[in-house]
């Protein structure tokens, strides 16, 4: 199978064939589009490379990275010039065009012969309609846009591609950063701003890469176009077109050039359940990466291949034991670790003998157990004091919990998989005990309103307990798995499905090949 592609398309109404007939072949794919010889400005090719794109979803769906060369489009562009960031494998094409194909597998030095996927000689597709705009054909020498820009996708690339259409020197593009991000759903899956820089450029290098490109963060929307007076267009969407308004309104303030504004229609989203947004977007692939591997999990040698094991973590009120239950109820083994903290906490263990020598007989309740109620007030508020309970009690839990472990090994019946529940788990760092960690996460203000209503503490109580945890960054920074209760029940049960069906369906596979 070859990874990357190229395919001529001169037939713009025979695409959606094309596409399926190579979709099995690629994982990569770069649309050339042959042009005939009196080529238009490149802007006019704008709206049909937009509905290429907009089309694409319904023929490959995501399975295909597609990328719409914009460099042949411009006139003094040849195929010799031609300079992609991924190696090319394999040469498409929907007509019979040896000539154009020959001179591509030079340029991109390949040896697979072409493969033509129709016979005809004809090119059916017709040359867009000029868009509606004034500003819609005309090339400037500088064009900005901006966006977070996380996991590129269709929508991107249309924004991006209608940009670089119309810029004929350099193109600004700026990059939100985390500081203009929290408000954005599932703001942890995120990547990093320097992630997504270096995909936008390569990217951008690919489609077009006679432009300057000038890709910087920004920590508020409006970035260099408050002081850069080279500037001459601005691309928004049509959502945040008062936006581009407002950069005008700054500029003139300055006394600045001001921009001439091209507006772009978002791309609908073909998923309408109430929970993914009405547009292509990337908070709906951020939400689609719930219940999946987004993080390989580390190699942990040092543990039985079976029970393999879950660490179930995530922050207050998240609703880990709600998920520790529906997996159970799929067939896993739960280890709940705030029960087995009762359990070490009884009298005749070694973790009570050590609380007692620490904390004194005055913890204790009449029945000689420890009153968690007085050994509360002890520890919180009380760093010093907090850490040194801590530092008795995981490492007793951790040897009752290996305890237990090794009891599960010994039987007959061994479970594939065992749940650690543990909201210690991070904070302790018990992730070498497992073979990899799971976790749930919801907006810290909707815990703090879980909190309020389960423990029925006031507002300042709720925020001051929700400190005291791990953040959802860190969180997700050692995580393999994330759940979101945030939404309705159905849904996360849908994450805990996907997330187990993963799982057993690669456990099975390293059954059967070591048989």
């Amino acid at each position: 199978m070859a990874s990357t592609g190229l395919l001529v398309v001169s037939n713009i109404k025979q695409l959606g064939k094309s596409l399926r007939s190579i979709e099995k072949y690629v994982h990569s794919l770069y649309i050339h589009l042959n042009v005939p010889a009196s080529t238009p400005p490149p802007p006019v090719w704008g709206r049909l490379i937009s509905q290429l794109y907009a089309d694409s979803s319904s023929y490959v769906g995501t399975k295909v990275d597609l990328r719409v060369l914009v460099a042949p489009l411009k006139e003094h562009q040849a195929a010799s010039a031609l300079q992609l960031c991924k190696p090319v494998d394999m040469i498409f094409s929907d007509t019979h065009q040896p000539e154009l194909c020959d001179r591509l597998r030079s340029a991109l030095n390949i040896s697979q012969p072409t493969i033509f996927l129709g016979d005809s000689n004809s090119t059916d597709e017709q040359l867009p309609e000029a868009e509606d705009q004034p500003a819609s054909h005309q090339m400037y020498p500088t064009v900005v846009l901006g966006g977070t820009f996380d996991r590129i996708h269709i929508g991107h690339k249309i924004f991006l591609t209608q940009a670089v259409l119309r810029a004929c020197k350099r193109l600004v593009v700026g990059v939100t950063t985390a500081a203009m991000t929290k408000g954005k759903i599932l703001p942890e899956l995120i990547l990093p701003v320097e992630q997504r820089i270096a995909e936008l450029r390569e990217f951008l290098l690919d489609i077009d890469n006679t432009l300057q490109y000038d890709i910087v963060p920004i920590d508020d929307p409006f970035g260099p176009t408050q002081h850069d007076p080279d500037m001459d267009m601005i691309v928004v969407s049509a959502e945040t077109l008062r936006g581009g308004q407002k950069v005008n309104e700054i500029r003139a303030s300055k006394q600045l050039r001001q921009l001439d504004i091209f507006a772009i229609d978002i791309v609908e989203s073909n998923v309408h359940d109430g929970i993914h947004e009405s547009k292509v977007s990337s908070s709906n692939t951020r939400i689609d990466l719930l219940g999946t591997r987004w993080r390989q999990p580390e190699a942990r040698p040092q543990l039985p291949v079976r029970p393999y094991i879950i660490g179930l973590t995530g922050g207050i009120a998240s609703g880990k034991s709600k998920m520790a239950e529906r997996l159970g109820d799929m067939g896993a083994h739960v280890i709940d670790c705030d029960k087995v903290a009762h359990d070490v906490y009884e009298p005749g263990q070694t973790c009570y003998a050590k609380i007692l020598k620490h904390f004194g007989n005055e913890i204790l309740a009449a029945d000689g157990r420890i009153d968690r109620t007085k050994l509360g007030p002890r520890v919180f508020g009380n760093a010093q004091e907090l850490h040194t309970l801590n530092s008795i009690v995981w490492p007793e839990l951790m040897v009752e919990v290996n305890r237990r472990l090794a009891n599960l090994r010994a039987a007959n019946q061994v479970p594939k998989v065992v749940v650690l529940e543990a909201a210690v788990l991070l904070k302790a760092g018990w992730e070498p005990n497992c073979h990899e960690v799971w976790s749930m996460i919801v907006p810290p203000e909707e815990a703090i309103k879980r909190v309020m209503e389960r423990n029925n503490l006031s507002e300042d109580e709720a925020r001051k307990r929700l400190a005291s945890q791990v953040s959802n960054a860190d969180i997700v920074a050692k995580s393999q798995v994330i759940f979101s209760s945030q939404w309705d029940f159905d849904f996360t049960q849908r994450q805990a499905e996907r997330a187990w069906q993963m799982l057993n369906k690669e456990l099975d596979g390293r059954t059967h090949s070591s048989l």
